[in-house]
């Protein structure tokens, strides 16, 4: 489908669509707090608010099993104030975010053991952008859109695989054969969301508070027009998105904003998610692998004798002349 003409309004008007990591696994291993972490994420919502009347915010909680709108400030309720105070986004946002809260952790009891304790990234990536592109359809003119990532889980196996695919194809149409495997719709999913929102010209901003940096998110800012940052002093979370990320698209080219710096465009493999400079792809699903396996562990495909071990096993039978 084809994006739907641009009818914007002047060039500081924002529409930010923010993904909050939700994930309890994350949280309760964390430095910063859940509770401290969304005292900075609501000072920020309220800021932007307040840098111009049209600006509007959409807040979607990124779960471990699901994902679902939780804040919207077009909504009159969401725009008015109390005495002078914070607006009454505060309570309905908290509302709606603990009933998430409460689904998710539902739907985590159905859930084998074993599975990495990453988010749904790739369902609220596909919520934002179905989101932002109502708003393109709606009305007779809009803000300007951009996706804010605020992520600490780590990478999950599927995003993995789309360091490879992104690095090879860069903007290319891909076809797969899939079977009926979860994994493969899910990052499926998210090479969707990215192209899609390079195609729309939404940028994909990310802000990681994890442990270790997020490969997966660098390269979707990265191809996407976006900033990534990884914050050094949670305590100062605020002051990094306000001065990193509080800005309109217009004003960032008068700013000098954190570079893509060290982005590592180079594959991890599926099985011990190392990174690698050469290795071996499952030609149905495209998983990766640092060596060569008889059998893929995704989509359950035979492999064939790597090639090494074939001109191996010839240089056995070949005999050496003699001098």
């Amino acid at each position: 489908m084809a994006p739907a003409p641009s009818k914007l309004y002047a060039d500081d008007v924002s529409l930010v669509v923010v993904l909050l990591d939700t994930n309890p696994f994350f949280w309760s291993s964390s430095s910063l707090s859940f509770s401290q972490f969304l005292s900075h994420v609501l000072a920020f919502f309220n800021a932007i608010l307040t840098l111009n009347q049209l600006n509007q915010v959409v807040v979607i909680a990124t779960g471990y099993n699901s994902c679902d709108y939780i804040f919207d400030s077009s909504s009159d309720l969401n725009r008015s104030f109390e005495n002078g105070r914070m607006p009454v986004m505060c309570s309905s946002l908290l509302q709606k975010l603990e009933e998430f809260l409460i689904k998710d952790e539902q739907f985590s009891k159905e859930e084998p053991d074993g599975r990495i304790k990453s988010s749904l990234l790739s369902g609220s990536l596909s919520m934002a952008l179905c989101y932002i592109q109502r708003v393109f359809r709606s009305g007779a003119l809009h803000p300007h859109p951009r996706i804010l990532c605020l992520q600490g889980s780590p990478d999950g196996p599927e995003q993995y695989v789309i360091f490879y695919i992104l690095c090879c194809l860069h903007f290319s149409v891909l076809t797969l054969d899939l079977k009926k495997d979860f994994l493969l719709f899910r990052y499926v999913a998210i090479m969707n969301a990215i192209f899609s929102a390079q195609h729309s010209l939404v940028p994909i901003d990310s802000c990681y508070i994890g442990a270790q940096n997020s490969a997966f998110l660098q390269q979707a800012s990265y191809i996407t027009g976006g900033v990534h940052h990884k914050p050094q002093n949670l305590d100062g979370l605020f002051q990094y998105l306000m001065t990193i990320f509080a800005t309109d698209l217009h004003s960032r080219s008068f700013l000098n904003l954190p570079k893509p710096v060290g982005v590592d465009f180079r594959a991890s493999c599926f099985c011990h998610k190392d990174t690698i400079d050469m290795g071996y792809i499952c030609s149905v699903c495209l998983s990766i692998f640092c060596k060569h396996h008889k059998k893929c562990s995704t989509c359950g495909s035979v492999f064939g004798q790597a090639q090494s071990e074939v001109a191996s096993a010839s240089d056995k039978k070949r005999k050496t002349p003699e001098t």
